[in-house]
């Protein structure tokens, strides 16, 4: 296995990627465009989720594609930014045709980001539609992690978060992509050091090169928690995406969505809690025509678990400091 040639979701054919920030605000969104729309299914498992148009995706049901995936910050006041996308993709001419009408598939899920040090007096309503719409017409093939898009005011227990996005090759040419807003309950690094969780899936250096600390710290299982801080009970959730160019059904979507989450586990501690929404959305496009035998299907969910641990790493890796952060940047620790 191999990177990709930009490291970043949009590696797999079909898939763009647009972001919008307030940095006044410290908070943003991310929009995932597929184009042609994509096989989607959605896998939860987090227990404090909050998300918008999940429950089309199961197998089921009737609907097979989606236009376009939102992750936000601002908690439900982020679910708005699905319907500045849904504009956006309406003007393109985009959606699931209804007689004369075409509506845009859109689902979303959000963030809690409200209580990060931005300025969250907006007014009557809150600026999540205009930076949905924002962000879906900056839709492109390379776009900026860290601090940016829905990563904008994203904090983890010990250092600040971010959005991250990574990609793989497999040796039969399927590419997998990840793209994650990492705001988690527990942390990305291993007790006080500099070092991630997800060191062994790391490939050329790309959140540091550190590897795993040696010696290996005493309390390194000792869980460090955002809800253990004054006023941050609430201040949590991982979302995701991971792609895939392989031609997949919904349910084969399901399956992967539910081994994507294995990277969460992989590259936080600890992950899934009750005051967690992690979620994954998985998204097929089948550019490449490739359907896949049980045996490469393996191979595939191994690899998309690899990836979101690495895309997870990339995101607090790439955060940068700003005024008024409550945690720091990585960048910032000192070499230990």
């Amino acid at each position: 296995m191999r990177k990709g040639p930009t490291n970043l979701i949009t590696d797999v054919a079909g898939i763009l990627v647009g972001n919008a920030e307030d940095h006044r605000l410290k908070s943003g969104v991310t929009a995932v465009l597929c184009d042609p729309p994509a096989t989607a299914a959605v896998q939860v498992l987090g227990g404090a989720p909050g998300t918008r148009e999940t429950d089309l995706l199961a197998p089921h049901n009737t609907v097979q594609t989606v236009d376009a995936i939102v992750l936000s910050g601002g908690s439900a006041f982020g679910l708005d930014a699905a319907s500045g996308v849904q504009a956006a993709l309406r003007e393109m001419g985009r959606g699931f045709p209804v007689g004369p009408h075409r509506i845009p598939i859109v689902p979303a899920a959000i963030l809690f980001d409200l209580m990060n040090g931005g300025e969250k007096n907006w007014g009557q309503f809150s600026p999540y539609r205009d930076l949905g719409y924002a962000a879906a017409r900056a839709q492109a093939g390379a776009f900026t992690t860290g601090s940016a898009g829905a990563g904008t005011g994203a904090l983890t227990a010990t250092l600040k978060g971010g959005l991250g996005s990574a990609s793989t090759i497999l040796a039969n040419g399927i590419t997998v992509g990840a793209l994650v807003a990492v705001n988690a309950l527990g942390s990305a690094t291993i007790g006080e050091t500099r070092h991630f969780w997800a060191a062994p899936f790391e490939l050329d250096g790309e959140f540091g090169g550190l590897g795993m600390p040696s010696p290996w710290p005493q309390d390194a299982a000792q869980p460090r928690l955002k809800f253990r801080e004054a006023a941050a009970a609430a201040a949590n959730t991982t979302i995701a995406v991971i792609a895939t160019d392989a031609a997949l059904s919904k349910a084969e979507a399901k399956r992967l969505a539910i081994a994507a989450h294995d990277g969460f586990s992989r590259a936080l501690w600890p992950s899934h809690t009750p005051l967690d929404g992690d979620l994954v959305f998985a998204l097929s496009t089948g550019a490449s025509g490739k359907k896949l035998l049980l045996e490469d299907f393996i191979d595939l969910s191994a690899a998309a678990a690899a990836t979101m641990a690495r895309a997870i790493a990339r995101g607090v890796h790439d955060a940068a400091a700003a005024a008024g952060d409550l945690k720091p940047a990585w960048s910032a620790l000192p070499d230990n």
